[in-house]
């Protein structure tokens, strides 16, 4: 096969629901210059027979089964090293692609070449026409003192392969990995925002948000990774606006895990939140 423009990567864990309506939106797309990887993380229903009944039908087509379970970001980690594409797009097996949405996000991306992530999400405070491209300060100012511009999953994105690559691809944390891999390409490259509505996130109970938030994994770790990347020198961030984001950053956590405490009466979570992210009670107050 020769190299194609985009990968779309398909990671699949016990996904037979969805899985069909995922592919077919693939084979929808007015944009045909692809190839899709589908990794399976040893599904225990008929997840890899649907997805290599499609693979007898069309070349570009490539199923291939893990041998032990990886979990999501390493898995996402194996499907990329498959791809030959430019370009990585990311579309989980329970979501799908609208027919416009592969080829404007290409399209987009080679408008410039400069950037390394391509993001489809309308927030508030998009107030210039799309698309358009932010460098790390815009960036990281509107994440960390507006009200934020990289809390998407990676459907949401297409993100240039070599790019990924360098920075070493997920570091397979799990839940958080996304937003990792978003602040590591953000810092290192501009960022375009297109326009929206160009993918359908299906939301469902049996997802890996749905279970980080269940388990306060977000609220703990989040907290630790966005405080140790305000840490960062290579954050470009003045210093006044760095103490804001900290202050930002704490009294949202800080509310949370009151909240926790004192409405939820979840005690020994909130302590162990806590002690995990180093902050006493004392600081909880003190931030709120």
């Amino acid at each position: 096969m020769t190299r194609c423009k985009v990968s779309i990567l398909t990671t699949v864990y016990n996904r037979e629901k969805h899985l069909a309506a995922c592919i077919n939106s693939v084979l929808a797309c007015s944009y045909q210059d692809w190839e899709l990887i589908i990794v399976d993380d040893v599904s225990t229903d008929a997840s890899v027979a649907i997805a290599k009944s499609y693979e007898q039908k069309d070349a570009r087509i490539k199923v291939y089964v893990n041998d032990k379970n990886l979990g999501d970001y390493p898995n996402r980690n194996k499907a990329a090293s498959y791809a030959k594409g430019k370009y990585i797009k990311y579309l989980d097996a329970d979501d799908i692609i609208y027919p416009h949405g592969l080829e404007v996000m290409v399209h987009t991306m080679e408008q410039f070449p400069e950037a390394a992530l391509g993001i489809s999400q309308k927030v508030v405070e998009d107030v210039k026409p799309y698309p358009f491209i932010m460098q790390p300060k815009e960036t990281f100012t509107r994440e960390f003192l507006m009200r934020g511009v990289l809390g998407i999953g990676p459907t949401a994105t297409i993100i240039r392969r070599d790019a990924f690559e360098t920075l070493g691809g997920f570091t397979g944390t799990r839940y958080i990995g996304d937003t990792e891999m978003w602040y590591k390409l953000s810092l290192a490259y501009p960022v375009v925002k297109m326009e929206d509505n160009l993918i359908f996130w299906r939301q469902h109970d049996d997802q890996e948000i749905t279970k980080g938030h269940d388990t306060y994994f977000y609220l703990e770790h989040n907290y630790n990774h966005v405080m140790q990347t305000l840490l960062n020198p290579l954050v470009p961030l003045s210093a006044k606006d760095l103490m804001r984001a900290k202050q930002k950053i704490k009294k949202r956590f800080s509310r949370a895990v009151l909240r926790l405490m004192l409405i939820d009466r979840k005690f020994k979570i909130a302590l162990r939140i806590m002690r995990s992210c180093r902050v006493t009670f004392l600081d909880l107050l003190k931030a709120w």
